[in-house]
């Protein structure tokens, strides 16, 4: 069973990259993802690994998994803004396919 995802929520022009390096040591960056997405703005204040404050500028729900199988590091661009990746989520359907994937924004 698949929960329907809401189409009419997603209307933020978004470009996803990743970023890292690869089997080489070579620094690489990638778009992973140029599409619509949902948008949240609101800034939340979190704790990372060492405990520190992290403050986050937003979220973003893209529909589906956009990297399966994979850590997603890098950052988001919106428009002229870029903004790096802080943690990502993947919320699953009850049948374990990946609902949405949700970055969270530092």
């Amino acid at each position: 069973m698949k929960f329907p995802f809401p189409k009419w929520l997603p209307k933020i022009p978004v470009r996803v990259y990743w970023e890292g390096t690869d089997s080489d040591g070579e620094y690489r960056e990638e778009l992973i993802y140029d599409g619509l997405a949902f948008l949240d703005e609101k800034s939340r204040q979190v704790l990372d690994a060492e405990r520190r404050l992290v403050m986050l500028s937003g979220l973003v729900i893209i529909e589906g998994d956009i990297l399966p199988g994979k850590p997603i590091q890098g950052y988001v661009q919106i428009g002229e803004e870029r903004k790096a990746i802080h943690s990502t989520l993947r919320p699953r359907n009850p049948d374990g396919t990946v609902y949405s994937t949700e970055l969270m924004l530092a």
